[in-house]
């Protein structure tokens, strides 16, 4: 039998699934967040690893053949946010965490406003207006300051 969550996303757009994708990395990194305030090292390591999971599933699914700079845009910020939540995660740090949180969850809202877009036109595919909006919307942590500490 399918539980509630899969039967809410049955018949659910690419879009939706996209936000659904993003509401599943903030609630890992609020566990994550939960975990670090009990001392729970396997908790928070779990939670991560899990919004990790989303973040290179979306990252390997960017059609950077046709996506254009919007792709590229999300391919970084993805990168930053992947960085950002091992940054978190070592340092057992709360205010980083809600850093990420603000940061997925500012494209998470952009990706709902698409959604909402495409259903009161019914279309499929979001607008270019949509997608410089998404890429206008990104927001990645101060490069100055991270780029020092991560190297390839």
């Amino acid at each position: 039998m399918a539980t509630y969550q899969e039967r809410a996303l049955d018949g659910a757009s690419p879009v939706d699934l996209v936000v659904a994708l993003y509401d599943g990395i903030i609630r890992f990194l609020y566990v994550a967040i939960a975990a670090v305030e009990r001392g729970d090292v396997r908790a928070r390591r779990i939670a991560v690893k899990r919004a990790l999971a989303i973040v290179i599933h979306l990252q390997a699914r960017l059609r950077m053949d046709i996506g254009g700079r919007p792709a590229q845009v999300l391919s970084e910020f993805y990168a930053s946010m992947f960085a950002l939540t091992v940054q978190a995660s070592l340092g057992a740090s709360v205010q980083r965490f809600e850093e990420a949180i603000g940061c997925v969850r500012s494209i998470r809202d952009a990706w709902k406003q698409v959604a909402s877009e495409q259903a009161q036109t019914g279309s499929s595919l979001a607008s270019p207006a949509a997608k410089s909006r998404i890429v206008r919307l990104s927001p990645l942590p101060n490069e100055t300051e991270d780029a020092s500490r991560w190297t390839a």
